[in-house]
């Protein structure tokens, strides 16, 4: 194999590629990332039994082959290279690098040893890339990280007809967006659970192009397999998982909240302040969330050793008269995690009763409805008497 390819262009196709990549590989040829040349085109791939990573880029194809080298060492060498053109090269048993007086050579692992990749499913449908990457990244926040509840570490993916949702939740907190896409089919009826960090990833990779293509794979075929494809700023990229397994906990229903009480508040403002007050909020203790008739007061404190507070303008609207809600506690992490998930210039918290469950809700308006394609729910964590 000869081939010679941009700089950028390597560093960012290997990079990406890598990035699939195991920390522990169960077997150590998986630590290995493929090189395929043909016509003028080349492919580099990984594979890990769960996630496989392909891309597409072009370059100047001297001599068609294909190399399995270590993918996270040659991500290294190309992101240190000099801005020039990169030739590499086989022969017998290591490839040789060359980009101006740099020159590498590495060791190849047998490509015969290396597992085929899992097929692509059949497209599903179309969404456009940067709506899709946004609404990833409002959902993923509310994921599990604990690996020994996988079921929580997932989105849940829900297709219904021209609709798709995006469910996360880790017990504590809750996440809802869903948007308009293209399907390929019309009522069209699924639902997948995607590993969390996988589909950030994936999402944000792909947000150069205009449109991401999903490919669920379909019951008849039982693959247990999703995949992704678009466009990076190095080339064409796909992408497949397989799916996690479990049932994802029924939780929609906690986002149909009836308050009776609202609180509106400017965004930037209510961000900056959690922020602030939080610095010395003690671990596992709640940040208070004081109502007031035209504003609401934050606070929290590490014992007797430091204590913060601010107040925010507020609307403050008591829907029910008999509500007693004066105070409730947040979790300062989520609570921030909430707030910076939306795009809106203020947000509604809509509270029932204190540790009782809080829906967030960007409004565009002061006087506006809250928008509904995207809902935070934060379990309230109860006061210390």
């Amino acid at each position: 194999m000869k081939i010679t390819v941009d700089r950028d262009v390597l560093a960012e196709a290997v990079a990406w590629v890598a990035r699939s990549l195991p920390n522990r590989p169960s077997v150590p040829i998986l630590k290995g990332l493929l090189i395929r040349a043909q016509d003028d085109t080349v492919y580099m791939s990984s594979f890990d039994y769960e996630t496989s990573a392909k891309i597409t880029v072009n370059a100047q194809v001297d001599e068609e082959g294909e190399a399995l080298v270590s993918g996270k060492l040659l991500s290294e060498i190309a992101r240190s290279l000099p801005g020039r053109p990169v030739r590499i090269s086989t022969a017998a048993n290591h490839a040789e690098l060359i980009c101006g007086s740099a020159r590498f050579t590495l060791q190849t692992l047998p490509v015969e040893d290396y597992p085929n990749l899992p097929q692509m499913p059949s497209a599903t449908g179309t969404v456009d890339s940067e709506e899709f990457a946004q609404a990833v990244t409002q959902v993923v926040v509310a994921a599990g990280r604990d690996e020994l509840l996988p079921v929580f570490t997932g989105v849940r993916m829900e297709i219904n007809d021209d609709r798709l949702s995006l469910l996360a939740t880790d017990r504590y907190r809750m996440a809802l967006r869903e948007l308009n896409w293209n399907p390929t089919s019309s009522q069209l009826d699924a639902s997948a659970l995607v590993p969390a960090r996988v589909l950030a990833e994936t999402a944000r990779s792909m947000s150069s192009g205009e449109k991401v293509t999903l490919a669920l794979a379909s019951a008849v075929d039982a693959e247990g397999l999703i995949g992704f494809l678009g466009e990076g700023a190095a080339g064409s990229r796909e992408l497949t998982t397989r799916l996690l397994d479990g049932e994802f906990p029924k939780v929609r229903h906690l986002m149909d909240i009836r308050p009776s009480l609202t609180v509106r508040v400017r965004t930037a403002e209510i961000i900056d302040s959690v922020k602030r007050v939080s610095l010395v909020a003690e671990r596992n203790t709640p940040l208070r969330m004081l109502i007031e008739d035209d504003r609401v007061a934050l606070d929290a404190a590490t014992g007797d050793q430091a204590q913060a507070s601010e107040a925010v303008e507020a609307v403050v609207d008591r829907i029910d008269p008999a509500s007693q809600i004066e105070a409730v506690g947040c979790n300062p992490h989520y609570l921030s995690d909430a707030l910076s998930a939306l795009d809106t210039a203020f947000v509604q918290f809509a509270f029932t009763a204190p540790g009782k469950p809080c829906l967030v809700q960007g409004v565009d308006e002061l006087d506006a409805a809250p928008r509904t394609d995207y809902k935070h729910v934060i379990m309230l964590m109860r006061l210390p008497s």
